[in-house]
């Protein structure tokens, strides 16, 4: 058995309200489960309690004789709180027992109430959500993405750690009251890296919060490999079985018809110059004018598409912002953040990237983070001898984590994750020319 599926460790497990003491509730503690994702601008997570009441007291406005009830009513939970908690694990540590990393109370449900027990899910969100909620960009931002994005961050969120992604092209803009995490992602699918190809993620995790372009997150070394085999070593001391794949799920493994539609391997722009009121038109073919500069496996590979199967529609940014006032067609370009430089290809990452979806759950790993690669060996099927190699060369390889979930209980410990891939095979594309 994997010494990772065991049941959580709570070293640390209070809810606390406006300041007041903190109340211990690892003993009430069902289960529990955090939520990363390169989708999700904020951490979440859901826990479930079950109170048999003398918890804590009733404040004095609601009860004047202070009588002991349960967590949900006599705290009583509102939101807002925050849940301080450090899960240890043999694998690792998810540590947010300080005051800045606690999570809030987003709400609370009373499912099951009897008169001498009930049970509450809580869920919870990072402080961030609520501090970009409360936060509004008025101004006007210039300059290169990147330096605009990290400005946006410590000037509205004010948090340290950040991991930020430079790039290449600038772009000027007015807030118009979003908020940041909108204003953000709005960006990130306008950016592009100092190499590679455009299209950029905005998202938390335990570590900070992350800026990230998709080529930098796929040439990044894998953090953990995990295996699919049918054989469980019998040795309990043994780390092998903590990095064995409980299940594994191909959920998405191309769609032709999707594909299309969605422009993955040939799509028009049409893009308007209004100073000049000219239209311009590109048409960009996966393998041809667009290929991959860096891929998780080999190098993706695409069907013959005669036609562009979707068009892109857009109006050219050229003075709005910009006092030279210069059309498209200019000697002296002044298209504000060209989307024919980004538009048609960041379109085609994103949805390249996604093209293969695979879940699996293995022994919990505190370590894993939305963002990470990790390598998936497969046994291969077949009859004859294995004397080469037992994993599968096509299916094995390097994933990407997209979605995690650590699931905690008193009886085991799961990392359930959504992977995906762009291409195929144990070898990786990362420094294509």
């Amino acid at each position: 058995m994997a010494k990772a599926l065991g049941p959580a460790n709570y070293e640390i497990l209070f809810i606390s309200k406006d300041g007041g003491e903190e109340i211990d509730i690892k003993g009430k503690t069902i289960s529990f489960d955090y939520y990363e994702s390169i989708l999700s601008p904020n951490i979440t997570a859901t826990m479930i309690l079950m109170d048999t009441g003398g918890s804590v007291g009733y404040p004095q406005e609601y009860d004047r004789q202070e009588r002991i009830g349960s967590i949900y009513n006599a705290l009583p939970i509102t939101g807002g709180e925050k849940v301080k908690f450090k899960i240890k694990h043999p694998l690792g540590t998810l540590d947010f027992s300080t005051d800045e990393k606690a999570l809030l109370v987003n709400s609370a449900l009373n499912p099951d109430q009897e008169s001498q027990r009930e049970s509450v899910i809580l869920s919870l969100f990072s402080q961030i959500a609520k501090t970009n909620q409360e936060s509004k960009v008025y101004e006007k931002g210039s300059g290169k993405i990147s330096d605009t994005v990290g400005e946006l961050i410590k000037r509205h969120l004010k948090v340290d750690n950040v991991t930020i992604n430079a790039t290449a092209n600038n772009y000027s803009f007015i807030g118009n009251s979003l908020n940041v995490f909108d204003v953000i992602l709005w960006l990130a699918s306008k950016s592009v890296p100092e190499e590679g190809n455009p299209g950029y993620f905005f998202y938390e995790t335990q570590d900070g919060i992350n800026f990230r372009g998709i080529d930098d997150l796929i040439s990044q070394g894998t953090s953990s490999e995990y295996n699919k085999t049918a054989v469980l070593r019998s040795n309990l001391d043994n780390d092998d079985n903590d990095y064995k794949m409980i299940s594994s799920k191909i959920s998405k493994n191309q769609n032709l018809i999707n594909s299309l539609k969605a422009g993955v391997y040939k799509l028009r722009g049409i893009f308007w110059d209004p100073f000049t009121f000219k239209y311009t038109e590109s048409v960009n073919s996966f393998g041809k004018n667009m290929d991959l500069v860096k891929s998780l496996g080999k190098s993706a590979e695409a069907p013959e598409v005669e036609e562009f199967t979707r068009t892109h529609y857009d109006i050219l940014d050229v003075g709005t912002l910009n006092p030279s006032g210069k059309g498209a067609d200019s000697t002296e370009d002044s298209v504000q953040n060209d989307p024919r430089d980004w538009q048609l290809g960041s379109t085609m990452r994103y949805n390249v990237l996604f093209s293969q979806v695979l879940n699996i759950q293995v022994p919990c790993n505190p370590n894993l983070k939305a963002g990470d690669t990790i390598k998936c060996n497969f046994e291969i099927i077949t009859q004859g001898e294995k004397e080469q190699g037992s994993s599968d060369p096509v299916q094995s390889g390097s994933y990407l984590i997209a979605d995690l979930c650590h699931h905690f209980d008193k009886s085991s410990s799961i990392t359930s994750m959504t992977l995906v891939r762009d291409s195929y095979g144990l070898y990786t594309n990362k420094n294509k020319s």
